[in-house]
């Protein structure tokens, strides 16, 4: 998807005071003219439009300050694109929510509109079972055809979009700050954030372009994520994760919640297991959310147990493997294989993605 910011110019000005909202942006939409007339209006018209008196000082104040054509030439400069909601190409699902963002920053490109978003979130404070899991079914997810959603945070999030890149296919991040590139946050995932421009997906953002972090702009960001898709599935989250928060605002939206149970003592299943008591659906893989989706398009399940070994210790190895771990102690004793033979073939799975190494010499089937 393509779309010239020029049209956009002055929606993309008055973006830039941090008190207009999509409700603010709304009224100024439906009273003035259009959006440069918005922009340039006096503080008397900016109250007939319905916003606050203080409100609309303030911005006159501000508006000073904003060069339009300044703006265009920095998001030039950093690759970064907008599309409003007149915009035809603006994504339908999220078009329905209550609030839509008026505009919409990205960079890189937009997946076919064909393809379903899913929301795919969970904790920072990640476990090895979450890790698994997140691997497992965004990358399955991924291959079956879904456009996988999330957040850039670190963990649940991150793991998520590393899988569907690993599957060959687009990812789509939403962040709770500008898209400049010293603006991406977490930082530590802005080489994330280049990837996923590159191959096939976007990065995207309803804040200007150099907007920080700040505390309150996540659950904004949230609305979005869950907004962009059918359905939420949430892997591993504490009692007050964001996650949560992500999944409350499906349901809002009337979308799908699915959740990962997980073990009873762990910290990390508390907003997954209170999920499903709450009526949320459990899935322990992909087909789960197809099935309950109803997606006849995608049925076509791509089963990876399908895979075909290439040499007879694959062939005796592979059927070994399953997604609990197993030491490679146990795989040499159920295969009577050398430990030296078993050693060297899990390498080389490994490269062809038939197994993973969990660590502490443990295997899991790779795909």
């Amino acid at each position: 998807m393509e779309q010239t910011t020029i049209n956009n110019k002055f929606l993309i000005a008055l973006s830039q005071f941090s008190k207009f909202g999509p409700a603010s942006l709304r009224k100024i939409k439906n009273f003035f003219s259009d959006w440069e007339a918005g922009f340039n209006a006096d503080k008397t018209d900016l109250v007939r439009a319905g916003l606050n008196e203080k409100t609309a000082e303030e911005f006159v104040i501000f508006r000073s300050a904003i060069n339009p054509d300044a703006l265009l030439a920095d998001m030039d400069k950093e690759g970064v694109q907008a599309l409003s909601l007149a915009d035809p190409e603006y994504p339908a699902l999220l078009r329905e929510i209550y609030d839509p963002p008026a505009l919409l920053y990205y960079r890189g490109h937009w997946p076919a509109p064909e393809r379903h978003g899913l929301a795919v979130v969970g904790t920072r404070k990640f476990t090895p079972y979450g890790r698994q899991a997140t691997e497992q079914l965004a990358g399955d997810l991924a291959r079956c055809g879904f456009v996988i959603v999330s957040g850039l945070a670190l963990g649940i999030d991150a793991i998520a979009h590393e899988a569907a890149l690993r599957a060959g296919t687009a990812t789509l991040a939403v962040l709770g700050s500008g898209l400049s590139r010293s603006a991406i946050y977490p930082s530590a995932n802005r080489y994330l954030a280049d990837r996923i421009a590159a191959e096939g997906g976007a990065v995207i953002s309803e804040f200007p372009l150099r907007a920080e972090p700040l505390r309150h702009h996540f659950p904004q960001r949230n609305r979005v994520i869950a907004g962009l898709c059918l359905a939420t599935l949430v892997i591993e989250a504490g009692e007050k994760s964001g996650a949560l928060i992500t999944a409350r605002q499906a349901l809002e939206q009337n979308r799908d919640v699915f959740a990962v149970p997980g073990p009873i003592f762990s910290p990390a299943s508390i907003g997954p297991n209170m999920l499903i008591k709450q009526g949320g659906m459990p899935v322990t893989s992909a087909q789960d959310i197809i099935t309950a989706l109803d997606l006849k398009q995608i049925t076509a399940y791509i089963d990876n147990k399908k895979i075909m070994p290439q040499t007879a210790e694959e062939k005796i190895l592979l059927p070994l493997l399953s997604y609990e771990p197993v030491h490679i102690d146990d795989l040499t004793r159920q295969s009577g294989l050398a430990a030296a033979i078993v050693a060297a073939t899990l390498m080389v799975m490994e490269m062809k993605g038939l197994a993973k190494n969990c660590g502490g010499l443990k295997f899991v089937a790779g795909r």
